[in-house]
């Protein structure tokens, strides 16, 4: 009896960690106002036109790096928003940049279709890591992180992000 009563406290215990840990991997994170900033790790990508884009190139400009894919709903969901708020935000020094974790075609088609006035880089299945690599440990699509003008990353976004939290952020930023 005593340790079957053991075996269910440790079974209650592992599930209640498990749960706690998918919480944390699906829920955004928001680093913004908090003293330990992750720097923006140095990476380059080629766009459609196959040029390299190293990230320092928006160095001192509040970047939104969105990773997605042309068979992601609610990647391509998001989009329109990204566009109005790219629109918006445009003078106020903040840049989005799209990461395709896509073949060269799909986006290219894509983008023919649906105009997009933000970079987009493609990164097919290397994007992966690079998004794992930026904080997506749950290697969701979409993944968006945020990273200040000092090229801190100051939110990390698995998931859908709504118009509403991400204008928060960036406002907070923009001051």
């Amino acid at each position: 009896m005593k340790q079957s009563t053991l075996i269910i406290i440790a079974a209650a215990i592992v599930a209640l960690a498990a749960g706690f840990g998918v919480k944390q991997l699906s829920s955004p994170t928001s680093l913004v106002n908090q003293s330990s900033q992750v720097p923006l790790p140095e990476f380059s990508l080629p766009d459609l036109a196959g040029q390299q884009h190293n990230i320092n190139e928006w160095q001192g400009k509040i970047l939104v790096i969105n990773f997605w894919a042309t068979w992601c709903p609610p990647c391509i969901k998001e989009i329109p928003e990204f566009i109005s708020l790219q629109q918006a935000y445009a003078d106020k020094n903040v840049v989005f940049i799209g990461i395709a974790i896509d073949d060269h075609d799909a986006v290219s088609k894509f983008i023919t279709n649906k105009p997009i006035n933000y970079p987009i880089l493609l990164a097919n299945e290397d994007g992966v890591a690079l998004s794992r690599k930026l904080g997506n440990l749950a290697e969701a699509l979409p993944f968006t992180i945020v990273v200040d003008q000092q090229s801190h990353i100051v939110s990390q976004h698995p998931g859908e992000f709504s118009k509403q939290q991400l204008q928060g952020i960036i406002d907070t930023l923009v001051k």
